[in-house]
């Protein structure tokens, strides 16, 4: 009985209430947490391999200049430095532009498989927010479905002392109840034209 108990006291995650970073992370883990495991979906992590692709050619391209220049010295290297800081910094540029107008805060891309296997999978996203000095967890969940482009999109936005104890401690039962809420509200919802 006292190793069953050890075993739940483990898996309690405690933080830092005050940090809001922390909070959000937390939840957001919670969240993901929930979509593959109790609705068995697969993660999905194309928005990331992007993103890691576009930081890749990044840091290629900053090793190149550093090769170059390492076989030629400044004085012979300069077009190729100029051309490879101006691509470094337009690549940088381009990866702002897409965290912030792709990625969204989005921290859990899910496919809910068909289990037919005939029709393509469902995607679900998940992302989230606070705002600072608040307290409020603002959590979006949104089903794409690729046969009709269904968009489904539900939002809510409560205090993060929901979902957490006084030390700090997450409850994850919480979490795991308004995922259930807002996946079925969700499904329940009308398709957005």
């Amino acid at each position: 009985m006292g190793k069953e108990e050890s075993i739940t006291d483990d898996k309690k995650i405690k933080i830092n209430k005050w940090d809001y970073l922390a909070l959000k992370n937390t939840l957001d883990d919670a969240v993901k947490e929930v979509l593959i495991t109790k609705y068995n979906h697969v993660e999905d992590f194309s928005l990331i391999d992007c993103r890691l692709l576009i930081c890749s050619f990044a840091v290629l391209v900053a090793g190149f200049a550093l090769g170059w220049d390492f076989f030629n010295p400044f004085p012979k290297s300069r077009f190729v430095l100029t051309v490879c800081v101006a691509l470094y910094f337009i690549t940088m540029g381009a990866i702002t532009l897409y965290t912030t107008y792709m990625e969204k805060g989005i921290f859990a891309v899910t496919l809910e498989r068909d289990e037919s296997g005939f029709n393509p999978d469902v995607v679900w996203e998940a992302s989230s927010y606070i705002k600072k000095h608040t307290g409020m967890y603002y959590l979006t969940m949104v089903r794409k479905d690729a046969v009709g482009a269904d968009v489904r999109e539900r939002e809510i936005s409560k205090s993060v002392a929901n979902y957490f104890d006084e030390e700090g401690t997450l409850c994850q039962d919480v979490v795991e109840n308004e995922v259930t809420k807002m996946r079925e509200a969700v499904l329940k919802l009308k398709k957005i034209e």
